[in-house]
Formats: C-alpha cells, structure tokens, sequence
C-alpha cells in the first residue's frame, strides 16, 4: 500500500489513494503542489441491481441500491491514517472523519481548456446525517 507523507500544522498524517487514479493537489493559485498516486488498491460500492421493467428514450430503468463496500478491506479508524476514495463511496462512509475525496466541484477543481481535472485545491468529506434513515427527516 502506497502512503503519501501529508501535514499540516496540527499533525503529520499519510495519505493513502484507494482510487485508481492520481490525485493531484494545488494551490489557489492553481498550481500543482503535490501528486498522490492510486495505492493500487481500490475501495468501491457494492451494489445490487434491479431492473424496473421501465425505459425512457429507448433505454432501460434500473434500481440500484448500495450494499457494501469491496476491493480493499478498511480498518477502523487508523490514527494519522487518511484514506483517499471517490465521492460515492465517501458519501456511503459519511461521519468517518479518516475518509476523504477529492473536491472537483467548480471552486476547488483546476481544468485544462477541454474541461479535463488536472487537479483539486481542496478534500471533502461528508456529515453523518442527523436522522435515522428509517424515519426519514423530521
């Protein structure tokens, strides 16, 4: 597993990218600052897929639903330890304050003139929500 040496003022912690690409980090000013390359592991969604029996402009409608994760056994919480994945899966693991992606959102996103991402200014990570699932939101 492939560890990208990262701080900050307040802790000094590695960087592992369960993505199978590089993530390269800039500055505001757009600059490439570092490049933090696929671990070669990759944490994805399992997902269970059902057709709806449905089509819309000629192709079909399916349900997915996310049921796990695979390609890479996650540990607990690892101190110092960040680990890199992609938005969905960021998403399925809100709340885990060691799981971050990539923020290629119009503000952190640094493209080229084809709208390529060469490079993010910033992680993101995602809240747990506040209400139970099963109850909906208040």
């Amino acid at each position: 597993m492939s560890r990208k040496p990262c701080g900050d003022v307040s802790r000094k912690v590695s960087l592992v990218n369960l993505t199978p690409h590089k993530v390269t980090l800039c500055g505001e000013d757009g600059k490439p600052l570092v490049d933090i390359p696929p671990s070669g592991s990759v944490l994805r969604l399992k997902e269970e897929v059902k057709d709806t029996g449905e089509r819309l402009a000629g192709v079909p409608i399916v349900e997915k639903r996310f049921v796990g994760l695979e390609g890479f056994s996650l540990p607990q919480r690892t101190e110092n330890v960040v680990f890199i994945v992609s938005m969905p899966v960021a998403q399925y693991l809100a709340g885990r304050r060691d799981i971050v992606a990539p923020d290629t959102g119009p503000e952190s996103a640094v493209r080229d003139s084809n709208g390529r991402i060469l490079g993010v200014r910033r992680f993101m990570r995602f809240s747990a929500p506040e209400w139970d699932w099963e109850e909906g939101p208040e």
